[in-house]
């Protein structure tokens, strides 16, 4: 009798341990969603699955209770507890919500780790295709504006060169990675935002201030993730741009895009290209540009192949070519101009990752390396506006050569207990860069190698409240010699800094969340963005030397937020209000010498300064009634101040009326600045969109030609406009058009006050990148 029974229940727990297949459809009002991600979670295991093109899954699992997560790309992520029985093994319905304000998108940028947005312990911010389409932004740097605390601006009239400024703090400050990996070099900051198009990214992910600390020490303002498309869908399609700068300088573009999956979702590869052709435009009629000439040729794949149902292989590469050309007379040779900046990069970017978990779904681990390799041929001079022998032969030997390379290479593992995550990871970062100008015997050679482990732990003793404690060990080597004329600096340091990040997160009620964090960052002295970057000034090229005693520069970085978010019946609300202040110890300055070398070049010197503070409060608001309205507006108030005055400009003593200008504040940085973007979409056919950006005034510096003297301007406040209006409709199931039409900057709320001629001041650049322009698009294909 003893051994029937147990016999009877030993058969019984084999029923119910057995996995069988659970079946069922994913919709949205009827509507079945493709791709959509199930996880079934209970005390042992964590079971995958996916639905496919219509919306249908199968996933084996045995009987009994689950944590059930559903997640789709936009539409809000769905949380219940479910009991898989027979009654419902074969007729299992989830229906799902639009995500209309994308509060619910899986992000990577904030523990480096999938997790969604709403969820994450530190607020990610996130720009996605909807907004590239709304502002008609062609590259990346035109839609970064459209988020708190971030500022994109143009430094200069000759080349373009752009930075994105987070929290108040200059480029140089903020990590740009591609796909999570730091192969964004410092050479590829100066111009590379302007390099990728904007049809290749997925979505741009922004995390601000130091909590972004295990993604490298340099990330003391916080990075931006440019996450490339993945292959979803069987889709393709063809499209074209044309822009009327001004009204009459032509921007014309041609794209396409291409994307294959298979039907067992095991592999599949997207391919893109692009092609861009704009004009130079001249603001003035002075002959001289201020957007300059530009051509960019951009060629891409993204591939993935899951060998088995637990490990993913990805391979993604971009080859690009971009030839960018401002100044005067842009038919000649440049060297018989009298200001040309000329530039030609061939750039390859490339990665490769393994991703694999063990069958638990309880152990994640992902191995990972990236390259970047830049060949660039420059030209930085002209005469000057002169004519003698010696303008002539500086001149003719003003052509340069920068080769560019950067590297990273990783390991990473997280392991999910219940509740509680560990990631840990080691990875290594080359950068070797040399630039090298032989007129001016400018040389920078310099090899970055940093190694780094870091390890984070994120704590869940209940559902409301989250700790995230993790700290980076980085060991950096940097080893660069920096020379204009007759000045020659080097750098040889080892150095190896712990920084330490610690992000508390609670859940106030339903509805209200807080985070607050802590982070340390850290900057080894060597040249950055903008270090590569050379302006005209008086006719004669500017460079920017390290100087003889730079030390390394320290950041703490402290934020708080409250983060309240809603649904009132069909209207989605989101509110945040984060406030920031970051302490800089020794930060890198630009000093301008007011010195010029026995070849007419003039030098600025990077110094250490006494210290400096960078505070101030970001809000956003984002309300949608329905799938036909939304309206977000955002804003940065912040102060940006140095602890003592700092030397912006030194005289020479050549001119006893010359003085040392001092400052306490950041130049180029406004107190106030903002953005909105609001969308009308009556039907699946039409829609518009209004988009616009607020700078408010600004100290910026001006080199007066004659004197060499810097003089302190204060700029205007700028506010400028987009309107978008488009239509769709489809011909037949495989195939749509597409049709838009617009104008940016709609009030030309523009610089008016630009420095003339070929003794001008390039650097002397603030407000909006473009004046007016009027554009129209068209795009064919299979789009969804």
């Amino acid at each position: 009798m003893r051994i029937n029974i147990f016999i009877s229940l030993f058969c019984i727990n084999i029923v119910f341990a057995q996995d069988i297949s659970v079946k069922g459809k994913v919709r949205f009002q009827g509507d079945p969603i493709s791709y959509a991600s199930l996880k079934f979670k209970n005390d042992e295991k964590t079971y995958l699955g996916y639905s496919d093109q219509n919306g249908n899954f199968s996933i084996n699992i045995p009987y009994g209770n689950y944590q059930l997560t559903v997640d789709a790309l936009g539409f809000k992520a769905k949380h219940a507890t479910i009991v898989i029985n027979k009654q419902n093994r074969n007729n299992l319905n989830i229906e799902l919500v639009e995500d209309l304000l994308g509060l619910d998108e899986v992000v990577v940028s904030a523990t480096r780790n999938r997790v969604n947005k709403k969820e994450a312990p530190i607020i990610v911010n996130t720009l996605g295709e909807k907004l590239i389409n709304a502002t008609q932004s062609l590259v990346v740097s035109e839609s970064l504006n459209y988020t708190p605390g971030v500022r994109v601006e143009n430094n200069c009239q000759n080349c373009g060169f752009t930075q994105v400024r987070l929290n108040g703090l200059d480029g140089s400050y903020s990590q740009i990675l591609v796909n999570s990996r730091a192969v964004f070099s410092a050479l590829n900051s100066v111009y590379g935002l302007e390099q990728i198009p904007a049809q290749i990214i997925d979505r741009v992910e922004i995390v601000r201030s130091g909590g972004s600390a295990l993604f490298g020490s340099n990330a003391i303002a916080g990075t931006v993730n440019i996450i490339t498309k993945d292959p979803v869908l069987n889709t393709w399609e063809v499209g074209s741009y044309m822009g009327l700068v001004d009204g009459d300088t032509p921007d014309r573009v041609l794209k396409f895009n291409a994307s294959i999956v298979s039907d067992d979702l095991r592999s599949g590869a997207t391919f893109y290209g692009t092609h861009r052709d704009r004009d130079e435009w001249d603001a003035n009629n002075d002959g001289f540009t201020e957007l300059v000439e530009l051509r960019n040729t951009t060629f891409g794949t993204k591939f993935y192949y899951k060998p088995t149902d637990r490990s993913r292989i990805t391979v993604d590469a971009t080859v690009l070519n971009e030839y960018r050309r401002g100044g005067d007379r842009l038919d000649l040779a440049p060297h018989l101009t009298d200001i040309t900046e000329e530039l030609t990069h061939n750039t390859i970017m490339g990665g490769i990752s393994y991703d694999f978990n063990n069958e638990a779904n309880s152990s994640y681990y992902s191995i990972y390396s990236s390259v970047q390799y830049t060949d660039r041929d420059s030209y930085y001079g002209g005469l000057g506006g002169g004519r003698t022998q010696q303008d002539s032969l500086t001149a003719l030997n003003a052509y340069g050569t920068t080769k560019d390379l950067a590297i990273a290479t990783g390991f990473q593992f997280t392991r999910q207990f219940k509740r509680d995550i560990l990631t840990a990871g080691a990875e290594h970062n080359v950068s070797r860069t040399e630039d090298n100008i032989l007129g001016y015997n400018r040389l920078i050679d310099q090899d970055v190698n940093a190694s780094g482990v870091y390890a984070q732990y994120e704590w869940k003793p209940n559902r409301r409240f989250s700790a995230l404690i993790g700290s980076r060990l980085d060991y950096i080597n940097v080893d660069g010699t920096y020379r204009v004329g007759n000045i020659e600096r080097g750098v040889d340091i080892s150095q190896a800094t712990i920084n330490p990040r610690m992000t508390l997160a609670y859940q106030i009620t339903e509805d209200l969340k807080f985070r607050g964090g802590y982070a340390r960052g850290f900057r080894a002295p060597q040249a950055f963005n903008e270090d590569l970057h050379i302006s005209s000034v008086g006719g004669e090229p500017q460079f920017v030397i390290l100087s003889n005693d730079l030390e390394a520069e320290y950041s703490n970085a402290f934020t708080g937020s409250f983060n309240f978010t809603k649904d009132f019946n069909t209207t989605q609300t989101n509110f945040l209000l984060e406030g920031f202040y970051t302490n800089l110890e020794n930060p890198f300055t630009l000093v301008s010498t007011g010195a010029q070398l026995p070849n007419g070049s003039i030098v600025e010197e990077v110094r250490n300064g006494e210290g400096a503070l960078v505070y101030g409060a970001n809000i956003e608001l984002g309300v949608s009634p329905s799938k036909k309205w939304l309206f977000q507006v955002g804003g940065t108030l912040q102060r940006s101040a140095y602890k003592e005055e700092q030397v912006l400009f030194e005289a020479d003593g050549s001119n006893p009326n010359e003085l040392d200008i001092l400052i306490s504040e950041f130049v180029r940085n406004p107190d106030v600045y903002g953005y909105l973007n609001t969308n009308w979409t009556p039907n699946e056919t039409y829609s518009i969109s209004v988009t616009g950006t607020y700078t408010g005034p600004m100290i910026v510096p001006l080199v007066i030609s004659d004197s060499g003297f810097l003089q302190l301007n204060k700029s205007q406040a700028f506010f400028d406009l987009n309107i978008n209006a488009e239509t769709h409709f489809d011909v037949s199931k495989d195939f749509s058009v597409t049709l838009n039409a617009g104008v940016k900057n709609l009030f030309n709320s523009f610089q008016d006050d630009f420095d003339i001629g070929p003794m001008r001041d390039s650097d002397y650049v603030y407000g909006p990148a473009m004046p007016r322009t009027f554009f129209i698009g068209l795009t064919i294909g299979k789009l969804h």
